[in-house]
């Protein structure tokens, strides 16, 4: 018998993440250095990473109200299809309102992880195919997946520099980097085509949200909370951060990231198997806490090698909740409502997101450009406290199993 975490569709489902965060992890770096290259300011380049969350927010609800009922392969191509016209238009042209509408509509994100109208879809159909037991696992191997894709495609944000080096200019050697973002998308289209049709009674039975409702709400707020204080940090600004208040090179910034993006990747096995121990809530608020903390310290850091030794301690505890927080939402309602609940909790993140970047930008350019990351370090803190007093009591399945075992 085929393990679960070896079946064909996990792993079709484990590539086409991998090629996705290969793409967003140089995507991430090398779009603020673009917008700065062909002339924008701090404060736009904030305003292109709301709306580019904003939109994210708006297509992953589309989401949520069309899959119910249909072909969740069938929307991963669509997705992947927006992915590689996303990396076509965005270096066609330099008119803000352009750009604006491309980021809106588009699948590059400010901040890499678990955002985007591609992701509930893959969580929905992980789900389907995982056990109460190997759902976090399954999840935590997903997200490794995913964050070693970053990491490598981090250290890929260096290229432009190369290309420059060769005689290249500086925007045509970004922009051939958005090219490249367009080939992983076909990537993923050609990964996801090779997906089972999703086509059986449950999904054509399932309504976007039934008995699981109230609690998918008080998620989703809570959740909001989490993303908006994550909006003044996203990776996007801070590379930008680095690159003004430290002068660092892209060639230094994409090291970092590859760095941060390994320590992060590394720390989902780790959340698997404190969660099995401790528990998914804990393990959530108990590994974020500290990684605040370090994003607190980090802003008032004056000497870079503190400053990214802080940050890189903080992406090592910061992601730990990504897959634990996945799996949770998963276990806690009915398996038709999986994909809207996925959506359902992603797009008021995506919402709260897409505010705080904008003024995260014009923060930057202040007095005090760690402004922006105190703020967010204080709002996770207060988000880590409600979850733990909200939901602490609320269990997945294999833990009420276990305590029943231990009573």
């Amino acid at each position: 018998m085929i393990p679960k975490t070896m079946r064909p569709d996990i792993l079709l489902l484990y590539a086409a993440r991998g090629a996705r965060g290969f793409a967003d992890g140089f995507a991430v770096i090398l779009l603020p250095a673009y917008l700065v290259e062909i002339g924008f300011s701090p404060f736009l380049v904030g305003l292109v990473a709301a709306a580019a969350l904003l939109g994210t927010a708006a297509t992953t609800l589309a989401v949520g109200v069309l899959a119910p009922g249909r072909d969740l392969r069938a929307l991963l191509m669509l997705g992947a299809g927006i992915m590689v016209l996303t990396g076509l238009l965005l270096p066609s042209s330099t008119v803000v309102a352009v750009i604006l509408l491309v980021a809106f509509l588009g699948t590059m994100n400010p901040s890499t992880g678990d955002i985007g109208l591609l992701v509930p879809l893959e969580q929905a159909m992980l789900a389907r195919a995982a056990g109460d037991r190997e759902r976090t696992r399954i999840f935590a191997r997903y997200s490794l997946v995913g964050a070693l894709a970053n990491a490598a495609g981090a250290l890929a944000a260096a290229i432009p520099d190369a290309l420059v080096a060769l005689g290249i200019g500086k925007a045509g050697a970004l922009t051939v980097m958005f090219y490249l973002y367009a080939a992983l998308g076909v990537v993923s289209l050609a990964l996801y085509y090779g997906l089972p049709h999703a086509g059986n009674e449950e999904a054509r039975a399932a309504a976007p949200l039934g008995p699981s409702r109230k609690t998918v709400y008080r998620l989703a707020a809570l959740f909001s909370l989490d993303a908006f204080a994550g909006g003044f940090a996203v990776q996007s600004l801070i590379a930008l951060w680095l690159f003004e208040r430290f002068d660092l090179s892209i060639a230094a910034a994409s090291a970092f990231f590859f760095w941060s993006n390994v320590a992060a990747a590394f720390s989902f096995p780790v959340a698997a198997r404190l969660a099995a121990r401790f528990g998914l809530v804990n393990t959530m608020v108990f590994s974020h806490m500290p990684s605040n903390l370090c994003l607190v310290l980090a802003a008032f850091s004056s000497n870079l090698l503190t400053a990214l030794a802080l940050l890189l301690l903080r992406a090592a505890l910061s992601q730990m909740d990504v897959p634990t927080r996945t799996s949770y939402v998963m276990a806690v309602v009915t398996p038709a409502e999986r994909p809207a609940a996925a959506s359902f909790t992603a797009v008021p993140r995506s919402l709260a997101a897409s505010v705080s970047p904008a003024l995260a930008g014009a923060l930057l350019g202040g007095p005090f450009s760690g402004l922006p990351f105190l703020i967010c370090g204080v709002l996770k803190i207060v988000y880590d406290c409600a979850l733990l007093y909200g939901f602490r009591h609320m269990k997945p399945p294999e833990e009420e199993v276990s305590s029943q075992r231990r009573s």
